[in-house]
């Protein structure tokens, strides 16, 4: 199947929504505009912008959203009560493209213990509160909160209730991130049998086991044509699945999934940073896709890979999710070869001895810093008794270093 044949994945971001939930993340309504034009830029289908029965910051921080970004679809969360769908409704209206997003718990704890009501309770409350919506906006989406931890079989029967009375997108969110790949893959085939194809089925993962983007990919391979999920991750106690990695993993990976999204990879790290600076929040070094760490290498034996051919150790380009080029780190663990690409670029060319008594002096330093810099570097250069001009690794010939050149081209650099 070509590139263009493969099903399109509709990304949802709740980034505003779920992700500002987080302790510590709330967003003014200045940055919810702010980062939502930012979304717009890297091309996601849906922003959910808040929800506006919470607050009149809430309420304002949505209704802004909707004014001022046009592209994707503006949704607005409300509970399966008449108050919170007029809500966001009234907070959505202006925006070029509204949705209504209702939801209401559907297993039995939360049933019994939170909500104190019976499952024909839950189905009459869904289904009035998706008429409701459906009167108001042409797109409505039910989540059934706790899917995961819900019967199956009440669940289908939830599911083809919302259907029936008019929702366009029904979600099954692994609230408590209680699920593995198994669950969800039979939880999202037994759903889209009962509410056939008419309906896009959702996941909405948590973090709760580390399982959030697996647990999404695996409802993709189920059916989903919709992910929501958050920039860098964010959201309630450990987080959602990160809306980076589902992006790259199906961009890298479309063979074995068979899908594509329609977002611009290379604005996945400018969104990472700019979420960032919004909550003041920095982004763990070793995180995958956006992280400090994502495009560095210091270990010897990978920075000696690196130099011969990046596809050795880098599975996707840097400039294809807009970071920074990749970095070889001049630490405890580097090798001469890392040692010789870094003093390469800059402009230093050494002799085997030299170099060799540059990496001994090298090793010294890390012995009190964890990294040496360019700047420590150049000194430590200039230290040297008399800095030859041949080559470090003549030996190992022109073929090398030809296959460096054509390999790392615009993509590596030290």
């Amino acid at each position: 199947m070509g590139t263009s044949a493969r099903p399109v994945i509709r990304i949802f971001d709740t980034t505003l929504r779920d992700g500002e939930q987080a302790p510590g993340f709330s967003m003014s309504p200045a940055d919810k505009v702010r980062l939502a034009g930012q979304l717009e830029r890297l091309g996601v289908d849906v922003i959910e912008a808040g929800f506006p029965i919470a607050s009149s910051a809430d309420f304002e921080g949505v209704a802004a959203v909707a004014r001022a970004v046009r592209g994707p679809v503006i949704a607005a969360l409300a509970r399966a009560m008449p108050d919170d769908v007029a809500a966001a409704w009234d907070a959505v209206r202006l925006a070029a493209r509204p949705r209504i997003h209702v939801f209401l718990a559907t297993s039995d704890l939360h049933l019994s213990a939170k909500l104190r009501i019976s499952r024909a309770e839950c189905i009459e409350r869904s289904v009035a509160a998706v008429r409701q919506a459906v009167a108001l906006c042409a797109d409505v989406e039910f989540s059934a909160e706790d899917a995961t931890r819900s019967d199956l079989d009440f669940l289908c029967h939830v599911a083809a209730a919302v259907a029936d009375a008019g929702a366009t997108t029904v979600n099954l969110p692994d609230t408590v991130g209680y699920a593995l790949p198994d669950d969800i893959r039979r939880m999202f085939t037994a759903v889209g049998r009962r509410v056939g194809t008419g309906i896009t089925l959702s996941s909405h993962c948590h973090n709760d086991l580390g399982l959030a983007v697996a647990n999404s990919l695996a409802a993709v391979e189920a059916g989903a044509r919709q992910v929501e999920c958050t920039v860098n991750g964010i959201g309630e106690r450990a987080g959602n699945a990160a809306l980076e990695e589902i992006v790259m993993a199906i961009d890298v990976r479309g063979d074995a999934l068979c899908c594509r999204t329609g977002v611009q990879t290379t604005e996945l790290y400018p969104t990472s940073r700019a979420l960032s600076a919004v909550v003041a929040v920095p982004v763990q070094p070793n995180k995958a896709i956006v992280g400090d760490n994502a495009f560095a290498h210091e270990a010897g034996i990978h920075q000696d890979g690196m130099v011969k051919n990046p596809l050795t150790y880098e599975i996707m380009r840097p400039e294809s999710v807009g970071a920074p080029a990749t970095k070889l780190v001049l630490g405890r663990h580097s090798g001469l070869r890392g040692l010789d690409a870094r003093c390469r670029a800059l402009g230093h060319r050494l002799r085997v001895e030299d170099l060799r008594r540059l990496y001994t002096k090298m090793l010294e330093v890390t012995d009190y810093a964890k990294s040496v810099d360019d700047s420590d570097l150049v000194g430590l250069i200039r230290d040297l008794d008399a800095p030859g001009l041949e080559t470090a690794f003549d030996a190992v010939g022109a073929r090398v270093r030809d296959s460096h050149d054509e390999t790392s081209t615009g993509h590596t650099r030290w």
